[in-house]
């Protein structure tokens, strides 16, 4: 972000402030991520997987960089570890979900940080389930698969946007990340 991004929003990325701390915090991020790609909960037909919670509020903290590698490297070498068939798919869903939720948060509604949060994870969401959906019909060379699965990669995305919301702004997470970033 140049001198002028920064007037016109009157922020600095965690990025540009302190590498050291950019760097820790996306990795911690990435970690969850990881470890949180082997956990999910089981439902008729399926799992709903938790590591949506951290890319959603991992989008909403960092910038676009700091959220693809935590979105996109952490959920693809997640699959990497635990389900290796749709790591690919996952470093470009979760990757593009992130990055665009993390440039729309920025860039809507500079003074309604809940309603420029709702609309970017609400457009991530449907970027996820579109591309994983896309994703499935390619990796598993069946329509019928994905069309089966997409209530349950909604309700995924769904999760992702309704945990990140109470984290980062019911538990307080978004002024305590930004309070303890400043210090």
């Amino acid at each position: 972000m140049t001198r002028i991004n920064v007037r016109r929003t009157g922020y600095m990325t965690l990025r540009e402030m302190d590498k050291v701390k950019w760097i820790t915090t996306s990795a911690v991020l990435m970690g969850m991520n990881i470890v949180l790609c082997a956990f999910g909960i089981p439902v008729p037909g399926g799992h709903l997987y938790l590591n949506d919670v951290v890319i959603c509020t991992a989008s909403l903290l960092l910038d676009p960089v700091g959220a693809f590698i935590v979105g996109g490297l952490g959920a693809f070498m997640g699959d990497f570890i635990f389900y290796p068939l749709p790591m690919f798919v996952s470093l470009a869903a979760h990757g593009l979900q992130a990055v665009a939720i993390s440039m729309l948060f920025r860039r809507l509604f500079p003074g309604h940080r809940r309603t420029a949060a709702m609309i970017s994870l609400l457009t991530g969401a449907v970027i996820m389930v579109t591309l994983y959906t896309l994703g499935k019909i390619y990796v598993y060379s069946t329509y019928e698969y994905a069309m089966i699965k997409l209530p349950y990669e909604i309700a995924q995305a769904l999760l992702g946007v309704a945990g990140s919301m109470l984290l980062c702004f019911r538990g307080g997470l978004m002024d305590s990340f930004h309070r303890i970033m400043q210090e």
